[in-house]
């Protein structure tokens, strides 16, 4: 079909890039645009491939109002349609399972296949032919593909592929083996603030010495530059540092990555401060890799990945997923909104296991509100502060968010591809804006986005 490119124009745009007015974070008539634009074309992480292990495997995808079954089919394709019978709209799943023959509409009994093909209709004669067509009552397919352990939607037909709208994030993180990542625990959280409000908050490093003030540990790196370097002193705060991120993410840095730190806490480092932290890093990332290995994990060779820059601490695909890898590990964020003023983030702690380890089937999580005492020590900070600034976007003294030209030119830079969503440009006109956003966020300088 072809699409009608919207040409209305969009409310609050950016139009200084380091000033995002404060109604795109609570209009219900931008949310409704994003809903319309941009939820409706953009490619979204639909659920890990572990979710549909076995053939006949499905689970369910919901953004908004629309959802969508991902299901492992038994020729081992996975395939995503649309959750809604051809007859009279009746979702046809509500949780996750396994389709062994077909989906059955619980109302009035119309079946699909594992395919979506319509393989039943009760009482067939009674419809007029043109409303029973088969070509017109199989459940409605969605563009679907994998990368990096996880299955894609994307609600648009004519949306480009997957892999060619996600880099240079995708490059990045299959250096990083992500694909071969599997779950440790996955939570959930309901946050009473808006989605794009609620990612940001993961996407600088400006607020880490307020928020995070655990995480500020002296001698870490620091302090070389005004002679006062000491590498036991650094190995130390470097250790608990490390200790620290494992304690407080509940993963990321792995609790065996920490072992392995210490097992080598005692290496003798030169008195240079650049030769020393060169060392250490060359010391701990061959240490952690040859740990690995010898547990038959396929872990990638994290000190070719420092040689090529390519030790990224956060990989990011536009709209709402975040992987942070980290020696063996990584944290996985995906946000998804729910109103204007509501989110679900979602985390995944995710490590090694040898290929033919046995790994139970990860299951959606329990919704905890953002004030659960069962949250890591990090996030907890974090989804401490952000209900408060939701609130203070409704100050009438307030106008738009100050965002840095350097510590948070990410924001910039997001808030201005989305626009060009909401614009309804073409695919082809945003691709270049994509690869602008699908970097590593952290510490992103405002750039031109051109269209």
């Amino acid at each position: 079909m072809t699409h009608a490119w919207s040409k209305q124009p969009i409310p609050y745009a950016v139009e200084v890039p380091d000033r995002a007015p404060k109604e795109r974070y609570y209009s219900q008539e931008f949310f409704d645009l994003e809903a319309e634009q941009l939820w409706s074309r953009t490619w979204q992480m639909a659920c890990r491939l572990e979710e549909i292990p076995e053939p006949g495997d499905f689970t369910i995808y919901e953004i908004l109002d629309q959802s969508v079954i991902v299901i492992r089919g038994e020729d081992g394709e996975i395939r995503a349609m649309h959750n809604t019978c051809r007859h009279r709209g009746v979702k046809l799943a509500t949780a996750p399972g396994n389709c062994a023959k077909e989906f059955v509409c619980p109302f009035y009994g119309w079946c699909y296949d594992q395919s979506g093909r319509n393989t039943k209709i009760p009482m067939r004669k009674s419809f007029a032919q043109h409303n029973i067509d088969a070509d017109d009552v199989s459940l409605a397919p969605v563009q679907c593909d994998t990368w990096g352990g996880c299955v894609w939607i994307n609600l648009d037909p004519e949306a480009p592929p997957l892999r060619e709208s996600i880099e240079p994030a995708a490059s990045i993180l299959d250096a990083w083996k992500v694909e071969d990542l599997r779950v440790e625990w996955w939570y959930a959280c309901r946050l009473p603030v808006n989605w794009k409000l609620a990612q940001q908050a993961f996407q600088e490093m400006y607020h880490v010495v307020v928020t995070h003030p655990q995480l500020v540990i002296a001698g870490m790196r620091y302090g070389a530059q005004h002679g006062e370097f000491d590498p036991k002193r650094f190995v130390d705060a470097e250790i608990q540092y490390l200790h620290t991120m494992s304690e407080g993410m509940a993963g990321m840095v792995h609790a065996t990555d920490v072992a392995v730190a210490e097992s080598i806490r005692d290496i003798d480092l030169p008195a240079d401060p650049a030769a020393a932290m060169a060392a250490w890093y060359l010391a701990l990332n061959t240490a952690v890799v040859e740990h690995h290995r010898s547990l038959g994990h396929e872990v990638p060779d994290l000190v070719d990945l420092e040689a090529k820059g390519l030790a990224e601490p956060m990989g990011y695909v536009f709209p709402h997923y975040f992987v942070l890898p980290m020696y063996s590990s990584a944290s996985s964020y995906r946000f998804r909104p729910v109103g204007p003023e509501e989110t679900i983030m979602e985390i995944w702690s995710m490590t090694r296991y040898p290929s033919d380890a046995e790994r139970p089937r990860p299951v959606p999580p329990e919704i905890w509100p953002h004030d659960d005492p069962r949250w890591p020590p990090i996030p907890a900070q974090d989804f401490s502060n952000l209900p408060r600034q939701q609130l203070g976007l409704h100050s009438k003294a307030f106008e738009f968010m100050r965002l840095s030209q350097t510590g948070e030119g990410h924001l910039s830079n997001f808030e201005r591809v989305l626009d060009g969503f909401l614009a309804g440009l073409p695919h082809d006109r945003l691709a270049s804006a994509l690869r602008e956003v699908n970097v590593n966020p952290l510490e992103r300088h405002v750039v031109d986005i051109e269209f």
